[in-house]
């Protein structure tokens, strides 16, 4: 039997469900894919009821398409390897919403501006739970200038984007330029590709390195990132579970889900971590001149009387005599 050749990725793509029957709508969106990109499997838990879009286009040597989506799975076989070969490597910016990514033993999860890179000639696995939107580019694996061992560290990791780190820079300008590609003259669009490609490089030797990840290490989950937000905006009282769920790009739902799963839910944890804050700070030595019920208020709480309620039934007594035991407790040590 003959050696099926590859997909030549188009020059341009696009592409609606919407225009296709109900019962054609998967096929469809999995044989644009693997034409814009390379062979895979897509699965859907609804495929009457799900919607997608793409656009995609090559421009030199970089692949680069535009993905909104319904909830969806993406598979990569071995199979579809052996019969559709290529050296490339990918790079997923996620928009909106969350995608899970495995590849090599290992996985990393991705909130919207977070990228990660996996490769064509390697089984892989994405899913993404909710609708979402991302920017996935592919490129051959010589542009970034990595050899197999930087592959290998760099798959299925995202990409580090803690303060002061290059990545937090080139993230954001990343974003901004793959947004501008589609409508950016033919004559400048070449160079903007290389520049976009240059930033990958970049970027991936940065998380390639000795330095970065191991094979297996975890980066900050999407819980993670909304517990940080949490922190952040603890004395905010309008603080709410579709304020965190915009601010993440993420759906109110899905949400509930990830706090569910660590056997909490979101308003209880923003309330354990408010009732943290003010018993710390009642407890401080300058904590007697401090009043209760502005305390509460620089923590969230609106009503000083909801605060002494809830905090008698989390520690058994009331912030006065929580302040009064502290403050003995210190004296005799």
């Amino acid at each position: 039997m003959p050696r099926r050749q590859p997909l030549s990725p188009p020059l341009h793509l696009a592409l609606s469900t919407e225009t296709a029957a109900p019962a054609d709508r998967v096929s469809s969106w999995q044989h644009a894919l693997s034409g814009a990109f390379v062979s895979q499997d897509v699965l859907v838990q609804d495929p009457d009821a799900w919607r997608a879009s793409m656009w995609a286009d090559r421009i030199g040597s970089l692949q680069i398409a535009m993905e909104e989506s319904d909830p969806v799975k993406v598979v990569r076989t071995p199979e579809q390897i052996a019969s559709d070969s290529k050296a490339h490597l990918f790079a997923r910016l996620q928009l909106h919403g969350t995608a899970a990514l495995f590849q090599d033993g290992r996985s990393t999860q991705l909130g919207p501006g977070l990228l990660a890179f996996y490769d064509a000639s390697s089984p892989f696995k994405l899913v993404m739970p909710e609708r979402y939107r991302a920017c996935v580019l592919m490129m051959p694996r010589r542009l970034l200038r990595l050899d197999d061992t930087q592959i290998r560290r760099l798959t299925a990791t995202a990409v580090d984007d803690a303060p002061g780190g290059p990545a937090a820079l080139l993230l954001p300008l990343l974003s901004g330029l793959v947004s501008q590609i589609r409508t950016t003259p033919p004559v400048l669009r070449e160079k903007l590709a290389r520049t976009v490609t240059d930033l990958l490089a970049t970027l991936a030797a940065g998380q390639s390195g000795p330095q970065g990840p191991a094979p297996g290490a975890a980066g900050p989950t999407l819980l993670d990132q909304v517990k940080a937000s949490v922190e952040r905006r603890l004395g905010e009282p309008e603080l709410s579970p579709r304020l965190l769920a915009d601010e993440h790009g993420i759906s109110v739902r899905y949400l509930h889900k990830l706090f569910q799963e660590q056997g909490t839910t979101v308003g209880r944890w923003i309330r354990q971590r408010r009732l943290e804050a003010c018993k710390t700070e009642l407890a401080r030595r300058d904590g007697a001149d401090r009043v209760i019920g502005t305390v509460a208020a620089r923590w969230g709480f609106s009503s000083p009387a909801h605060f002494s309620h809830v905090f008698r039934s989390a520690y058994g007594m009331s912030p006065g005599e929580w302040r009064a035991s502290a403050a003995a407790t210190a004296q005799d040590g």
